[in-house]
């Protein structure tokens, strides 16, 4: 059976195209309830490395989805996302997961972004998620679309909570009184830039889905 046909229970299937088990249980839980299997890439024995050579998070989230859609041979959903901190003149941007180096932790990552912003009093710490999330099919069809969701917060004085992951402890939302590190997931998929993104990214899985109908 082609990989991008109905399986036995109907549903259509779609790739989300990242490796990163975070992000697969997130989008495996925003994305619960729509007419698709939801794949990932080990569950295909899939590996394909992409260079994001876009200037952008929507450039770049782009570029993966159409990639791993030709790769796969199915519909494909990826994502590029990052921190943008106001006093750093948007840094990390969207070099966010390798920012001050690939090997380099989270934690070291605080204590870098800590250290720069020593002297930066609370009202000047602005600074946003910023998620895009891409659907691509198989050539020659292409990008489906692009969407994007933004949660707006501080960069926190110190690290606080363990949940979430990548810069969530150090990210304040001043509306919720503390950090994204500090929420259950069900309260960070209520707000964050991904969930946000990944509602408009619904409305457009679901559109697709009525169209193979």
């Amino acid at each position: 059976m082609p990989a991008n046909a109905a399986n036995p229970s109907g549903f259509r299937r779609l790739l989300i195209a990242t490796t990163n088990p975070h992000k697969i249980r997130e989008f495996r839980e925003i994305l619960a309830g729509l007419p698709y299997e939801l794949v990932n890439p080990d569950d295909l024995a899939l590996s394909l490395a992409v260079e994001e050579t876009g200037t952008t998070f929507a450039e770049n989230a782009a570029l993966k989805a159409m990639a791993w859609a030709d790769a796969a041979g199915m519909l494909a959903l990826a994502d590029d996302s990052g921190l943008e901190i106001d006093a750093l003149g948007g840094e990390p941007g969207i070099y966010s997961a390798r920012w001050a180096g690939a090997d380099v932790s989270y934690e070291e990552r605080f204590q870098i972004i800590l250290a720069r912003l020593a002297d930066v009093p609370a009202e000047r710490r602005t600074a946003r998620y910023r998620a895009a999330i891409a659907v691509a099919r198989p050539a020659p069809d292409g990008l489906a679309g692009v969407v994007e969701g933004t949660l707006e917060g501080q960069i926190a004085f110190a690290p606080a909570g363990s949940g979430g992951f990548g810069y969530d402890p150090i990210f304040y939302v001043p509306e919720q009184h503390r950090t994204v590190g500090q929420m259950t997931a069900d309260e960070k998929h209520r707000i964050s830039h991904r969930a946000r993104a990944a509602a408009a990214a619904r409305e457009m899985l679901q559109r697709l889905a009525n169209e193979s109908n």
